[in-house]
């Protein structure tokens, strides 16, 4: 790839158009730092002592510290695709069903909108999870999405998980923001100084792990830690906390957000009552070596369900944006493969599904 298009394409799977070798690292001091907003009830494994940051005020995971450097970036873009071949000849494409049921009934549903965007409707709350509309930057949308950004009206919250831009995308959020004056918007740390460009900022609740959001009352909604990063720019990595959600009302659903494996599903169960629905990542994992501390494998991501003891998984983030090296039709074909399909719900993007 030629430097000029590869500085263009940039880090693919963040859905970024700039990539800086000089990129902010953190510092090896051994100091540690802690945070969490202190407005907002925390229940955490013991010993929690907040969400962990390093010496400048930027995130860190929990057990695996991490930042992409330039140079594995590099390694991944130039060193070729093993599956190049498999990947252009593959033309699966996930179910599509755009039945627009939910629009005529008020009854509790999911439904999934391609990658990592859901609306769900809780006893009468309609709630939007990372909603975009069109591409995410300079990444290939393989799949449109299901319904108009107008359709999208009377939504009481909106959770976005963190920064990058294949779940934040600003089009979108400002679509919604111009035809939802009164919706809360729910996310991580440090995200009010950017989502308050769109949204007054009296309606943003930033949260830390393990804390629940008082702009919500019902369903009850926690923000949950997850093994991944933060980075919009050329100097703000990890500056903003990346996380999941945790739902608690007619039914519990978890939605993991990005995701690299680590020991935060299984203290789920341990801290709150079992998911009916886990929302698991299976896409953009290839290749492995690279994008392990950030994206799940279909395999880690079903041992991840299991470790949730949830009652049944919804796969996500696969289908919509080609954000690495394996085929379109792989995760949903690794994951059948492992997975006990009782326990598998595989949803058609736009379809209602009843809950």
């Amino acid at each position: 790839m030629e430097k000029r298009q590869f500085l263009k394409y940039g880090l693919s799977v963040a859905g970024l158009s700039v990539l800086n070798p000089a990129w902010p690292m953190p510092s090896n001091s051994s100091k540690a730092i802690f945070t969490s907003n202190p407005l907002l009830k925390t229940h955490a494994p013991e010993g929690w002592m907040g969400t962990p940051q390093s010496d400048k005020d930027r995130f860190r995971n929990i057990n695996h510290p991490f930042i992409p450097s330039f140079s594995s970036v590099l390694k991944w873009k130039s060193g070729g695709n093993p599956q190049e071949s498999e990947k252009k000849m593959d033309t699966w494409k996930a179910d599509f069903q755009a039945d627009g049921d939910f629009l005529s009934r008020r009854d509790d549903c999911l439904v999934w909108l391609g990658h990592a965007s859901f609306f769900i409707r809780m006893e009468g709350v309609n709630i939007l999870v990372d909603p975009v509309f069109g591409k995410a930057t300079v990444v290939k949308r393989k799949q449109s999405s299901p319904y108009p950004a107008e359709v999208w009206t009377g939504i009481d919250i909106l959770l976005i998980s963190h920064d990058h831009r294949d779940h934040c995308d600003l089009p979108s959020l400002q679509k919604l923001a111009r035809i939802n004056p009164n919706m809360k918007v729910l996310t991580g740390l440090g995200m009010k100084k950017l989502l308050s460009r769109i949204f007054p900022a009296d309606s943003i609740e930033e949260a830390g792990w393990y804390q629940k959001y008082t702009k919500s009352s019902f369903p009850e909604i926690w923000f949950m830690p997850s093994r991944h990063w933060s980075r919009r720019g050329l100097t703000d990595t990890n500056q903003r906390l990346w996380g999941g959600f945790y739902i608690s009302g007619s039914k519990r659903i978890y939605f993991m957000g990005d995701s690299g494996y680590d020991t935060h599903f299984a203290n789920i169960p341990r801290l709150h009552e079992t998911p009916d629905l886990g929302l698991m990542g299976i896409g953009a994992y290839s290749p492995e070596w690279f994008m392990h501390p950030s994206h799940m494998s279909p395999e880690d991501s079903w041992k991840s369900f299991l470790e949730l003891k949830a009652g049944h998984m919804i796969p996500m983030h696969y289908a919509t944006f080609d954000l690495s090296d394996e085929p379109a039709g792989e995760p949903l074909k690794r994951l059948q493969s492992v997975a006990n399909s009782t326990d598998l719900l595989i949803p058609a993007i736009g379809k209602t599904n009843w809950i």
